[in-house]
């Protein structure tokens, strides 16, 4: 890779690390499906200019927003209330793996033997984690982010099934179909919405704002480009300084501190996630239909 694409690759690492210290602290004030509501209707303010409406698709697209993000969003912010960042994030590296699994089951996919090594292995940390004394405290936490991730595979498979719509084509619509659905779920299950929309302070929107347009949007976008150029085993390993920046940021600006099973356990998790992403440098698996899930 050039190194103007080893600092971006870089930057994209930092920028999603980051979203998920920022998304927990602002998870203190605002309840978790309306952050969601909020992140990705800035998201889609912010692309649907600049993408063609997907004619003939849009009841896809709806279904796809359910499983994509409205669902899964709205369930690992509740979980994360619950949880460290920390925890959260290391728990989240179980989505490639996941994919692997959902791949294999609903597309025939076969995923070859060091995949299915690789994902075993991330399974196995998750059981680790999950078993930590110090988090079992925050069980439904943890089933809601686990099953945050389950749900947020199948609509990747949903996505990869519409064929070459263009990711942020796809992210565009699939977050403004989101947007509305969040805040009607927000409405239904979560009190004070309007007290807290009006009393919030500058720090709070700017949040908003990070998570809408630089995490979702630059982020992801970072993410196309990289992939546009170069083979998933060259840019996927990034993705890995994702819990590096959330653990330092979480332990620097949120005083968070992980225990040692944790630890241990979020170093198996990404061992095999490893073998998971890392691919022969000379085949290039990326499609370009499906967004990364931070």
């Amino acid at each position: 890779m050039e190194r103007k694409h080893l600092l971006l690759a870089a930057l994209m690492s930092v920028i999603f690390g980051l979203g998920w210290v920022f998304a927990k602290a602002v998870l203190d004030y605002f309840p978790p499906v309306l952050l969601a509501a909020f992140r990705f209707g800035v998201a889609a303010l912010v692309l649907i200019w600049f993408v063609k409406p997907p004619r003939g698709q849009m009841r896809h697209f709806m279904v796809i927003s359910v499983l994509a993000i409205t669902i899964p969003y709205a369930m690992i912010y509740t979980g994360m209330k619950d949880l460290d960042a920390s925890t959260t994030i290391l728990l989240v590296q179980l989505e490639a793996p996941l994919l692997i699994v959902l791949g294999a089951i609903l597309l025939g996919e076969r995923p070859g033997f060091r995949k299915a090594v690789g994902t075993m292995i991330a399974f196995g940390g998750i059981v680790l984690i999950a078993g930590d004394p110090d988090v079992q405290g925050s069980t439904a936490g943890i089933f809601w982010v686990l099953g945050s991730i389950v749900i947020w595979a199948v609509g990747q498979i949903k996505i990869r099934k519409l064929g070459d719509v263009g990711g942020l084509r796809s992210l565009a619509w699939v977050s403004a179909f989101a947007c509305p659905q969040l805040l009607l779920v927000s409405a239904v299950f979560e009190t004070h919405q309007l007290d807290l929309i009006g009393n919030a302070d500058w720090s709070i929107w700017a949040t908003v704002i990070y998570l809408g347009t630089v995490m979702t949007v630059g982020g992801v976008g970072i993410w196309y480009h990289l992939i546009g150029k170069y083979p998933m085993a060259n840019v996927g390993p990034f993705l890995l300084l994702v819990p590096v920046t959330t653990i330092l940021g979480a332990a620097l600006w949120l005083d968070e501190e992980l225990t040692t099973i944790t630890t241990l356990g979020g170093a198996i998790v990404i061992a095999g996630v490893a073998l998971v992403i890392f691919d022969h440098p000379f085949r290039r698996r990326a499609r370009s239909t499906d967004f990364a899930g931070d």
